[in-house]
């Protein structure tokens, strides 16, 4: 990468007074979020923490595009996504964001090839050598290329993690959100699922946001961000992790 595009990284996300309330309209009507203001550059690692009930999961259904707004706005590579419609959320999702869940979501009945072209496959995106090559590469440099045509079934918990992130890459998203991705596994398996999510970020330069009740991998990250109360009560960097 040269100097000037350092200088100057790429905004990916930027949310701008976001606001989720449920019920809206009713007596019952309460508000989760109250203005979040964020950016995230590509290329950079940063850990959503909070405690329970802080809207952390709410904010990542928004900014993946799962769940719109009340209020505010959230810019996507620069584009406004609150008034999208179903369509072009669900097109802009597909090219954009790739997902890891604590729990991989992974399709048993289908092997884990399939499953890695599956953000392709539902798309519309035709099945080509090119991109079978491109998973098969994906599972090679996450150690599971052997397991090409198993099912999921028949690998442990941490291997479907890597599975899992196979698949969050295979159309090289700008951002990648992980849902507490280590919170089902050994501490072993969990070191190795982190490392791969950061030897990706600094290999493509997505951006990655991670929700983390684990301290000890936030402090491995670029940037810590604080969620309470649905609000941003914290946002530092970390030095010497980027």
């Amino acid at each position: 990468m040269s100097d000037s595009a350092s200088a100057t990284p790429q905004l990916v996300l930027r949310l701008q007074q976001l606001r989720k309330s449920y019920q809206v309209g009713s007596p019952l009507e309460v508000e989760v979020l109250h203005g979040i203001d964020l950016e995230l550059q590509a290329g950079e690692f940063t850990a959503l923490v909070g405690p329970s009930g802080s809207g952390k999961t709410t904010l990542l259904n928004l900014i993946g595009l799962l769940d719109a707004p009340t209020a505010g706005e959230l810019y996507l590579l620069g584009r406004p996504t609150r008034l999208l419609d179903d369509t072009a959320r669900t097109a802009l999702r597909g090219g954009a964001i790739g997902f890891v869940f604590q729990f991989h979501h992974l399709i048993q009945a289908f092997g884990v090839l399939d499953n890695v072209l599956m953000p392709a496959l539902v798309q519309g995106e035709p099945r080509t050598r090119e991109l079978e090559q491109r998973a098969l590469d994906l599972l090679a440099a996450v150690g599971l290329l052997e397991h090409a045509h198993k099912r999921p079934g028949e690998l442990s918990g941490g291997q479907q993690q890597r599975v899992a992130i196979a698949r969050a890459l295979l159309r090289r998203p700008p951002l990648v959100l992980a849902d507490e991705p280590t919170g089902n596994l050994d501490t072993h398996s969990a070191d190795e699922v982190f490392a791969l999510l950061r030897r990706f970020n600094r290999e493509f330069g997505c951006a990655v946001l991670v929700v983390t009740h684990d301290p000890r991998l936030a402090q491995r990250c670029d940037r810590i961000v604080d969620l309470v109360d649905g609000r941003l009560a914290g946002d530092r960097r970390l030095p010497g992790t980027a």
